[in-house]
């Protein structure tokens, strides 16, 4: 066990850069400039805090909402590149020597770096993720008060609003990582043999099945299938959005405790289980091919 939690450290330390210094640096960037738009009177501190009284609770969940969908959007890229590239990296460095040589197998080594996919790796992207969100709300409320429309009720407001949602975000996040887990799986497995070309030859290959299927069985194209039909339900993350509607609508009030009851309930827990079933059988066909290749 021991060696496995080293494995993970190693794949934090190897791609620390994109999961955790290239979002803080991003974060401070975008502070910076928040900060000096503020100082040079780009923005009217006096509209934004009067704006931001207006609808304050619902300026808050957006914002947050808002910032948090781009920052799964960004996890969601960098994470796919990394199962391209992280997979792959010990045949590209001339590890693969050394890690044979370990007493460790394989297959061991790629569910490192799968789990890593889903655990670490996106852990810090969501520590980040919370400190830019927490700086946002600082700036809307110091905005607030400069304006002369702060308080002691609003800043409650604010702080209950930003420990409910980041629960939210929280099982959203886990959740999606789970749904997108034998995508990711399935990248990783194709790097293990084409490298970076993971990517482009992962999305074409469930192509080609729609296509075969559609020759062999009929249908109006080749993107009218059962395999097509499958493979778009199962890359959009059913969340239950009626609830989240209702709330921005201000019809009913934020409360993560109904939301999280809601969206776990219509989750496809079949289907996450059917895909991690999945991940492990590609993964396990990646790790022979790389225990038996003559390239590796």
């Amino acid at each position: 066990m021991k060696a496995f939690f080293a494995l993970l450290h190693r794949e934090f330390i190897e791609h620390r850069g994109a999961f955790f210094i290239a979002p803080l640096v991003l974060v401070v960037v975008v502070f910076a400039l928040t900060v000096l738009a503020f100082s040079v009177d780009r923005l009217d501190t006096r509209f934004s805090g009067q704006l931001l009284t207006v609808v304050p609770t619902w300026v808050f969940e957006a914002g947050f909402a808002g910032l948090a969908t781009a920052w799964m959007i960004y996890l969601g890229f960098v994470l796919f590149f990394y199962c391209a590239d992280g997979f792959a990296a010990d045949k590209r460095n001339n590890a693969m020597l050394f890690w044979k040589s370990m007493p460790v197998s394989d297959f061991r080594i790629l569910l490192s770096k799968l789990v890593a996919s889903i655990t670490i790796l996106p852990g810090a992207v969501y520590v980040v993720a919370m400190v830019s969100i927490l700086l946002m709300f600082g700036v809307a409320y110091v905005t607030t008060m400069l304006a002369g429309l702060g308080s002691g009720s609003l800043l409650g407001s604010i702080i209950g609003i930003y420990g409910q949602m980041s629960v939210v975000f929280l099982v959203v996040l886990v959740c999606a990582l789970l749904w997108y887990l034998p995508y990711m799986a399935l990248v990783g497995a194709m790097a293990t043999a084409v490298g970076r070309w993971a990517i482009p030859v992962a999305i074409l290959l469930p192509s080609l099945v729609s296509a075969l299927e559609w020759v062999t069985l009929g249908g109006r194209h080749p993107f009218a299938t059962a395999t097509w039909a499958f493979l778009d339900y199962r890359s959009r993350l059913p969340v239950a959005t009626d609830y989240i509607e209702r709330v921005f609508d201000g019809a009913e009030t934020l409360d993560s405790w109904v939301f999280m009851t809601s969206f776990l309930r219509s989750f496809d827990w079949l289907q996450v289980g059917i895909g991690a079933v999945f991940a492990l059988f590609v993964l396990y066909i990646a790790s022979e091919y790389r225990r038996r290749a003559a390239a590796n």
